[in-house]
């Protein structure tokens, strides 16, 4: 893929680079190479946090399809594979049919498909790569109803492979009662072209920071994924040789890895669907980790690798300095981004900000910096200053841009990414 002036974040008087190439250009982000603001990827923290969750598996004899629609990126679907990924998730046919373009074999589309233009368009997909196996969700018999509809309009022969959806009373979509679910799971058995491979669940709606109740809630709902596996077996209603279990967001994946091997007579795969552990944040799932570890009597996790860099481009009044990044650059649907370092162009090395510091509000273009103008000079924010900032759920900044480079400890660019939302 080749990039150019028309990518926000690249040079704009530069010639258009291959995105391979950007290691090659030797640019700089403290040398200011770049046009800000820019998201970076650090590559030392990614590749702790595949090594991490590498392990975090292995140990448990798991497997991970993380969730593709966090990155939307071919680069780092490579990676995760490369580090053991057993396939890649995602939330819709469009998203799928990246991963297929770019080599994923198996997949997980963690919703239901149901719609006449998605079904033909999946269709399509697994006659033209007949080595690819994507599983999809299904949650009622209305759904296998327009399915089967679709089938007898489209004389298509190809079998689709699914997964029984159960949901948590309020939250997303899903199955509430096991009665429910059987007779959907009979429903699909008798039904030419459905192929029921496993259950899956998302607890991710349950996650609270509070121990117990996120032990007891996460057990509960595991507990009803175990039922419906076993009875599923027992009426022999499952139709492939290996049963699938998946569920497991970003928060609290420690607690549902306790309950995906349960006791079947068929071989049986657990597989977590995290996605935020690759680039992990410096708010909401640095929080969520922090729990993790607490759990698991770990003294380190996952690293933050997602920042968002800028310039002070105005200090208009005492304590407040204007930021060149706004919520076009960076995710605010969770938490406002948090200032982490500062830097003048030519430095060779970042400083933390002061404790003072704090983003406090977002236009498109804009952050407002808050300071204590009290405090020495030196401690306050200039014109041309470099800001670089950690971000609270790395799932709504990377929509944002369409590449990111990937830097080394010293923000010298040593790679790149391209992103395909």
């Amino acid at each position: 893929m080749q990039i150019n002036n028309g990518f926000k974040g690249f040079p704009g008087d530069h010639t258009p680079v291959e995105i391979s190439q950007i290691g090659m250009q030797k640019w700089h982000v403290l040398k200011g190479d770049f046009p800000l603001p820019l998201a970076v990827i650090k590559e030392t923290a990614l590749e702790h946090n595949l090594l991490w969750m590498k392990n975090f598996c292995e140990k448990r004899h798991l497997d991970i399809a993380p969730h593709g629609k966090t990155t939307m990126s071919p680069e780092l679907y490579a990676r995760q594979l490369e580090a053991g990924a057993w396939g890649i998730s995602f939330a819709n046919v469009f998203q799928a049919s990246l991963g297929v373009r770019h080599g994923v074999k198996r997949l997980i589309i963690a919703n239901q498909v149901y719609q006449q233009a998605d079904l033909q368009a999946l269709n399509n997909l697994l006659s033209t790569h007949p080595d690819v196996r994507v599983y999809f969700l299904v949650d009622s018999v209305e759904q296998v109803d327009a399915i089967q509809k679709w089938r007898s309009s489209s004389q298509s022969i190809t079998p689709f492979t699914v997964l029984i959806e159960l949901g948590i009373e309020g939250k997303r979509t899903g199955c509430r009662e096991h009665t429910q679910a059987m007779a959907l799971a009979r429903k699909i058995k008798d039904t030419h072209g459905l192929l029921l491979c496993g259950v899956e669940c998302y607890e991710g709606a349950l996650a609270t920071c509070n121990h117990e109740h996120d032990q007891a809630s996460v057990a509960a709902l595991m507990s009803r994924v175990q039922q419906l596996a076993v009875a599923c077996e027992k009426e022999n209603l499952f139709e492939n040789d290996e049963i699938l279990l998946t569920a497991g967001g970003s928060a609290i994946f420690d607690l549902v890895a306790q309950h995906l091997k349960p006791q079947l007579n068929r071989p049986t795969r657990g597989i977590l669907r995290s996605g935020c552990y690759l680039t992990h944040d410096h708010v909401q799932y640095r929080k969520m980790l922090k729990c993790i570890g607490e759990r698991l009597q770990l003294r380190e996790t996952l690293r933050p690798a997602l920042e968002v860099i800028s310039s002070v481009q105005s200090c208009p009044e005492p304590g407040l300095a204007l930021l060149t990044m706004g919520k076009r650059d960076v995710s605010y649907d969770m938490d406002l981004p948090v200032a982490i370092w500062r830097a003048n162009i030519g430095d060779k090395v970042v400083t933390d900000v002061p404790t003072h510091w704090e983003i406090t509000a977002l236009n498109d273009q804009h952050a407002y910096l808050k300071f204590n103008p009290a405090t020495p000079t030196l401690e306050h924010p200039h014109v041309g200053q470099l800001i670089g900032s950690g971000i609270s759920h790395p799932c709504t900044t990377f929509d944002k841009w369409r590449w990111m480079p990937v830097v080394d400890d010293h923000y010298l660019a040593i790679n790149a990414i391209s992103i395909c939302f």
